[in-house]
């Protein structure tokens, strides 16, 4: 065990280094190194003493989308609790600055025995939540140590983490710090069985089905999408790569005349955009140039070059392509077109993301390997308007059938008397 805590510390001394170097070239990095400077000044200034506290942590804006509402139901069903809400991301931390769901917005300091003790005495939370993962050896321990209650919600495992290796008590010893596991479903719970963890796990479900489902019910209409469309069935492809742009290039000759593309682009620098403009030359349309020439509207192919709106975008879909699944962190998210009930195409890398698994098992997502294969699937599912409406119904039925983790998981903490009215 002294040789696991002496290669994590050096661990964490090697990502500190590491990302101080890059901050000399990468504005990410910068704001990471930045976003932690005086730390402990300014937490002081922040938090005023003597105030009832819920921490929840959240690596980054995915993690954040997909614990929102617990926040906001604990928020509501808790109202004298301030609710402090880190991340390690500068991404996230960014996107979510802004937001008034909760009273206090954070990076989480670097990992280590002074920082711990230091970040969660000057928090004083009666209840931690980790969303998913993000395992910190000295926070977890540090608020074991003190008593308070700590979950993990919405979590996912699989035989390959370090959790079910011969050598991996070091993070069994991370999991054993939290009061509660809440994971996404049974082949998670059996896992943790087979390190014996048992009594403390609940199979709640994911939080990011009640995310997509609210989002669906307060709809944002998009009027230049709807314009767009017309009377045109569409092909909305979101947070694509460059890896997923070729194959939608590839394989749109399948689709039928008359058939559009949306494409929302995961990363928007003007470098990239203009990459994606290049690869559909002479078709397609900026979002951001629609207003200035109403002509735009007649080109097969609509690209986004904003953020914050790709969850709308689906809405205006028949048929959904969902990028990611080519790089080596996998697929985005497939529930933001799925809550609309469209079929998704995805790359092959999705087996670690248990929604998407289980999407691809009802028949409602189709992963393909290259674009041969998305040709076919593509000339399948968009001719054969009957297939695409069974094929609604039964996602449909399957992301109704998925809700309510955020309930699941508040009556937990309830029932556990962790928190006062």
């Amino acid at each position: 065990m002294m040789a696991a805590v002496f290669l994590y510390r050096l661990s964490l001394a090697l990502y500190g280094l590491g990302i101080r170097v890059a901050a000399l070239y990468s504005d990410k990095a910068r704001k990471w190194v930045a976003g932690r400077r005086n730390w402990q000044q300014e937490l002081q200034k922040a938090l005023a003493p003597g105030k009832k506290r819920i921490w929840i942590h959240c690596s980054s804006l995915g993690e954040f989308e997909q614990g929102r509402p617990l926040i906001e139901l604990l928020s509501q069903r808790y109202p004298a609790y301030e609710v402090v809400l880190t991340f390690f991301s500068p991404s996230g931390y960014e996107a979510c600055r802004g937001y008034t769901g909760v009273h206090h917005i954070l990076y989480l300091p670097m990992d280590g025995p002074a920082a711990a003790r230091h970040f969660v005495a000057a928090v004083d939370p009666e209840l931690v939540i980790f969303v998913k993962y993000e395992f910190w050896h000295y926070y977890l321990h540090e608020v074991n140590r003190r008593g308070i209650p700590l979950l993990l919600v919405s979590a996912a495992f699989r035989q390959q983490q370090s959790f079910f290796k011969g050598y991996g008590g070091f993070f069994r010893g991370m999991l054993r710090c939290f009061s509660h596991i809440h994971v996404q479903d049974a082949a998670s719970a059996a896992l943790l069985a087979g390190i014996g963890i048992k009594d403390n796990v609940s199979i709640s479900g994911d939080t990011r089905y009640d995310r997509v489902t609210a989002i669906a019910q307060r709809l944002r209409p998009i009027a230049e999408a709807e314009r767009f469309r017309g009377d045109s069935k569409v092909l909305v492809a979101g947070s694509t790569w460059p890896d997923d742009e070729k194959l939608i290039k590839d394989a749109l000759p399948a689709l039928p005349t008359g058939w559009k593309l949306i494409i929302a682009p995961h990363e928007i620098d003007a470098a990239h955009i203009r990459q994606v403009q290049e690869l559909f030359a002479g078709e397609c349309a900026l979002y951001s140039a629609l207003a200035a020439d109403a002509s735009l509207y007649q080109k097969r192919i609509l690209i986004i070059d904003n953020i914050g709106m790709l969850s709308s975008l689906y809405a205006y879909g028949h048929l959904a392509y969902v990028g990611g699944g080519f790089a080596r962190g996998g697929i985005h998210n497939t529930l933001e077109p799925a809550i609309f009930g469209l079929p998704v195409v995805m790359g092959p890398v999705y087996e670690k993301f248990v929604e998407a698994v289980r999407l691809v098992e009802i028949g409602g997502a189709f992963p393909v390997a290259d674009a041969t294969a998305a040709r076919a699937i593509f000339h399948q599912l968009a001719t054969d308007d009957t297939r695409r409406l069974q094929i609604h119904d039964t996602v449909s039925r399957f992301m109704k059938e998925n809700t309510g983790a955020a309930d699941r998981i508040c009556a937990q903490v309830a029932a556990s008397g962790w928190l006062s009215s």
